[in-house]
């Protein structure tokens, strides 16, 4: 017979699950492995709210393994540190995002592109390879093999930086690749929410000029007065849409959301890159003539590697950038899901782990 979540690994934790489609996370016990020789333990102190949390939830995406403890924005301080770790000591604000082991091998995690290795566990509701399956940061603590821990910047709060584990590293990793970064060159952000709005940031760090691309008018002043966006262009504005066609050098497209991918291309110049990091759940129409017309380029990206996320949390650091977060209670996260549906927040919740979990 099967071991129960809470029995089949020696040390408890605590967190909350799903455990079903409808997504409600409830109190739920559970057990995480022992330190091995190459392993972190870490007290969880925040943890971010990301739209794949929600997606996994409510198994959106048709590979959800209930219960599952979401959560892959994790920091907090290290507890215990295995024998052949000498990277970090006990007490090292660090951090873990999206992936927590790969095989090690291959031509990805050779190049230090562990996030496209073929074995990639992730953090939450993946295989692991002791034949259990992982758990997010919804929980009080993490054991996590040493190579996929971030060292946090003193200078940056543990809090509003924990998005950058996924959020952040999601934008700035495509924008390094597709050489997004060329001072002086247009940049356009479509989407304003938790990865846009950490967008804006980098590309005004990378001497860009920013456009937001929204539907939402009401956007506008966030974007343009509280987030520094040089310019806002509303997409159901024909004439200003018009007007903006054939300006933009780069666009970097947040939206989850089915929409089309014509009206983005419309506004890139010969020789434009339109990026895409949102996850939509139905698969988007693709456009051949504005490519070929405009010799364009249509890519895509997912979060980063461990070397280049370490680079991004450095990066944050230098230019003080961090997201844009409202701090809730672990018993506050259904209520926080139904709000992200609606995409009200800004811009992104995070949890208050260690003082949510205190007394459970």
């Amino acid at each position: 017979m099967a071991k129960s979540p809470e029995n089949q690994l020696p040390l408890k934790s605590f967190g909350y699950a799903a455990k079903d489609t409808s997504g409600t996370l409830s109190p739920f016990h559970f057990s995480r492995r022992e330190n091995g020789p190459d392993d972190v333990a870490i007290k969880i102190l925040f943890c971010g709210v990301c739209h794949s949390d929600l997606h996994t939830a409510t198994n959106e995406w048709g590979f959800t393994t209930y219960p599952v403890v979401p959560g892959h924005e994790i920091v907090g301080v290290v507890t215990k540190t295995g024998a052949n770790v000498k990277k970090f000591k006990e007490g090292d604000r660090v951090g873990v995002g999206v992936m927590v082991e790969s095989c090690k091998e291959c031509d990805s995690c050779q190049q230090d592109l562990e996030n496209y290795c073929p074995k990639l566990v992730l953090t939450y509701n993946s295989p692991y390879y002791d034949g259990t399956r992982t758990q997010g940061g919804y929980s009080d603590f993490v054991v996590v093999h040493q190579r996929y821990i971030l060292q946090f910047p003193e200078n940056l709060p543990l809090d509003a930086g924990a998005p950058l584990l996924c959020a952040g590293i999601t934008v700035y990793s495509p924008m390094k690749y597709y050489g997004m970064t060329e001072p002086g060159k247009h940049l356009g952000v479509a989407g304003l929410g938790g990865l846009g709005h950490v967008a804006i940031k980098f590309g005004k760090a990378f001497g860009l000029k920013v456009t937001v691309i929204s539907s939402s008018p009401n956007k506008e002043s966030e974007a343009i007065d509280k987030l520094g966006a040089d310019a806002f262009l509303l997409s159901t504005d024909p004439a200003k849409f018009k007007a903006a066609v054939g300006t933009m050098d780069y666009i970097i497209d947040t939206i989850s959301a089915v929409h089309s991918l014509t009206s983005l291309l419309a506004l890139l110049k010969m020789n434009g890159k339109l990026v895409t990091v949102g996850l939509p759940s139905k698969p988007l129409e693709l456009p051949i003539f504005p490519l070929v017309m405009g010799r364009k380029l249509i890519g895509g990206s997912n979060f980063g590697g461990i070397k280049e996320t370490q680079e991004m949390l450095e990066f944050c650091g230098k230019h003080n950038i961090t997201a844009d977060i409202e701090l809730i209670k672990m018993d506050e996260i259904n209520t926080a899901m139904a709000r992200l549906v609606k995409s009200d927040v800004k811009y992104r919740f995070v949890i208050d782990v260690a003082n949510s979990l205190k007394s459970s």
